[in-house]
């Protein structure tokens, strides 16, 4: 398994009211594969089948505060018996899990970097913590 294409489709963020406490703020955050289908592509010497992938990932902030949606598309190749899986599994809404978790695992790590960015720019607090320093406490 390969990805071979990644972009987003659209980024949404909205702040839709004012931050009164951040201690009782709750940030979930969801993904889902919205579809999923061969593409026909003609790889050089290559036999694998290419599969693309509509998802969305959403940061929700509650008690509604503000919203992060980001919806893209994936190109993966796959070995061509992998795909067959993949298609059939899809019809079932149920996908192999090596194939789900290496697309979920892509997808994650695209979209919280572009969240993250989104966040940022509209000051809003973080949906995952950021590495810091902080002071020995054996002094």
């Amino acid at each position: 398994m390969k990805a071979i294409g990644f972009n987003f489709t659209k980024l949404n963020v909205s702040k839709t009211g004012e931050l009164k406490n951040i201690e009782n703020i709750n940030i979930e955050t969801k993904m889902d594969v919205l579809d999923l289908k061969e593409v026909k592509a003609n790889l050089l010497n290559t036999k694998e089948e290419v599969i693309g992938v509509d998802f969305e990932y959403i940061v929700d902030y509650k008690p509604e505060f503000a919203k992060v949606n980001i919806n893209g598309k994936v190109l993966l190749t796959l070995e061509p018996k992998m795909a067959k899986e993949v298609i059939k599994g899809w019809k079932d809404k149920n996908l192999p899990e090596d194939f789900r978790i290496f697309l979920f695992n892509i997808i994650l790590r695209k979209s919280t970097l572009k969240a993250l960015q989104l966040e940022e720019e509209l000051n809003l607090p973080l949906h995952v913590p950021m590495p810091s320093f902080k002071k020995d406490s054996k002094n």
